[in-house]
């Protein structure tokens, strides 16, 4: 008697686990019936086994039986400014796709950064690190250098220290340190532990400062380091294990802090 197990997920997951897209893209990608499974055009909801069923993606077939999955690979990049967060971009213009296409396997961005800012961004064909990562529950810190036009004073600093008011809500409390400071302009280092949309720039509006130059150095212990704009590598072993460590922490501790 042989017995057969069959594990099943919905499809966005494992599209998301095999790199092809986040799992928002993934759904956005059945919506629009560009993918099917076992020849039949997939809806939301759906499940499948990525061992048993024939799976594809705008007529490529990526699962089925006897393919192998792709290794899982973690990269960090610095993004340069002028390049958007995307595999594509509608308007033409550079897209984190264009610095990724000599590598054997798809990876997705975890994230976005800003048009005009520039620094570090994870990528990665596993969904489930990109999801934990994203998580608004995980809180992680992202560590960003800025220069602001003017001389910010003690008192509006204080105010990011506390949160201020958007029109999404209050931010929660930021680290800021003040860096440097010159006639007009000042350099100042914020951590925050939200993933908002300009959310460093629309702060730093709040307290009556323009942003003029915006540089993520780090994301929850990993620093961007001497990677220059445009390069990219993967992370070290022991980085690795620190970041998905400490998201498990972050985890449990939320687990811990519920009950």
């Amino acid at each position: 008697m042989v017995l057969c197990i069959f594990m099943e997920k919905r499809l966005q997951k494992i599209l998301s686990e095999m790199g092809i897209a986040s799992r928002r893209n993934a759904e956005e990608l059945i919506r629009e019936g560009k993918v099917t499974v076992n020849g039949k055009v997939a809806v939301i909801g759906i499940k499948a086994d990525p061992e048993r069923d024939y799976i594809k993606v705008g007529g490529k077939l990526i699962a089925g039986p006897g393919r192998s999955r792709a290794q899982k690979v973690y990269l960090m990049f610095h993004k340069p400014k002028g390049v958007v967060t995307t595999l594509r971009d509608p308007e033409g213009r550079p897209a984190v796709a264009d610095f990724v296409k000599e590598l054997r396997y798809s990876v997705f961005p975890v994230g976005r950064l800003d048009y005009d800012s520039e620094g570090l961004l994870l990528l990665t064909n596993d969904g489930d690190f990109a999801n934990a990562v994203l998580h608004p529950s995980r809180e992680i810190a992202k560590t960003y250098l800025v220069k602001v036009s003017g001389v910010p004073e003690e008192e509006k600093l204080a105010k990011l220290r506390r949160g201020v008011k958007l029109e999404d809500g209050p931010t929660l409390p930021a680290r800021v340190k003040r860096i440097r400071r010159s006639e007009n302009n000042s350099w100042i280092e914020m951590t925050i532990h939200e993933g908002r949309k300009r959310q460093i720039r629309r702060m730093l509006e709040k307290v009556g400062h323009v942003v003029l130059k915006l540089k993520r150095t780090a994301i929850d212990g990993l620093k961007l380091g001497d990677l220059k704009p445009g390069e990219l590598r993967h992370m070290t072993p022991e980085e690795l294990r620190m970041i998905k460590k400490e998201l498990e922490n972050r985890a449990e501790r939320r687990l811990h802090g519920a009950r």
